[in-house]
């Protein structure tokens, strides 16, 4: 089994703010703007509609008229949906070669995750709170049980609103599309095989306390043996350190899948089904 740490939402280029960790401790991503993609106003949160949101944080930068890459796609409820629905991510481009490069397909889990920071509502509008760190954390999975190749693979009806298929002609190319399979293999619990992180901790928390967001502390696993790292992008030894609660690293500045073979890891298993029983939004999730 291969963890693919795939960078997605509101960046310092696009959309230029941190998504939100509400006051009930959800998280909202927002999808970064994009010409591929449907109107924000058209997308639902935990809150309701996402465009509220956005729009206080980004004072006015982003509005319910801005359109939106929803990629990737984990919620049924965020949009209205044909039936057969699953949640799925696109992948073009570079990206995706350094995907098909690292053997990325089925049973492989993607981790989604992003740039957040607390917000708090005061006086009728969004606001950050003051103080509150600017975080990576996890804010979604994905376990991967089809890949469609776009334009050589029958894609199903209900993958029609897809960006990666609405939009396939001017998208990119190597268009690929990840779709979740039924359920999540490998655990000992009937899990969701997809889904968001709706119920906010620090156990997803990538950044370490006190460092800047790009400094992670990860499980001791991630890190086999600290002379030859193994996860992609951070192969140099200099970007990692050993302590007692488990390893740091200075990811690097760009990329957005960075992917690591756990192999047959039981402590990689155990974490993973923790972390969907503890923070996964169930209740929500595809039957």
């Amino acid at each position: 089994m291969k963890f693919i740490f795939s960078r997605k939402g509101f960046d310092s280029q696009y959309g230029c703010v941190p998504s939100p960790i509400l006051p009930d401790g959800s998280l909202q991503t927002f999808p970064i703007p994009s010409r591929h993609g449907r109107l924000l106003g058209d997308i639902q949160g935990s809150l309701g509609p996402v465009h509220k949101l956005a729009c206080d944080l980004t004072k006015g930068a982003i509005t319910a008229s801005t359109s939106v890459h929803l990629d990737p796609d984990l919620s049924k409820d965020s949009v209205a949906r044909r039936p057969g629905w699953r949640a799925s991510l696109g992948q073009v481009g570079s990206a995706q070669k350094h995907l098909a490069k690292q053997g990325v397909g089925e049973g492989d889990v993607f981790l989604f995750f992003g740039w957040f920071r607390q917000a708090e509502h005061v006086a009728g509008r969004w606001q950050y709170v003051h103080g509150a760190p600017n975080l990576h954390s996890l804010f979604g999975w994905l376990q991967v049980g089809r890949v469609l190749k776009v334009g050589s693979s029958e894609c199903p009806e209900w993958l029609e609103e897809h960006p990666h298929v609405q939009h396939a002609s001017r998208i990119g190319v190597d268009n690929t599309i990840y779709v979740a399979g039924e359920s999540l293999a490998g655990t000992h619990n009937r899990l969701p095989a997809a889904g968001n992180f709706r119920h906010w901790g620090t156990g997803l928390q990538l950044t370490a306390p006190g460092y800047s967001r790009s400094v992670w502390r990860v499980p001791r696993w991630l890190l086999k043996n600290p002379e030859q790292p193994t996860l992609s992008y951070h192969r140099d030894p200099a970007r990692w350190s050993v302590d007692s609660d488990g390893a740091l690293l200075r990811t690097v500045g760009k990329g957005q899948e960075f992917v690591i073979d756990v192999g047959d890891c039981k402590e990689a298993t155990q974490w993973l089904q923790d972390m969907v029983l503890r923070h996964g939004n169930l209740a929500g999730a595809p039957a």
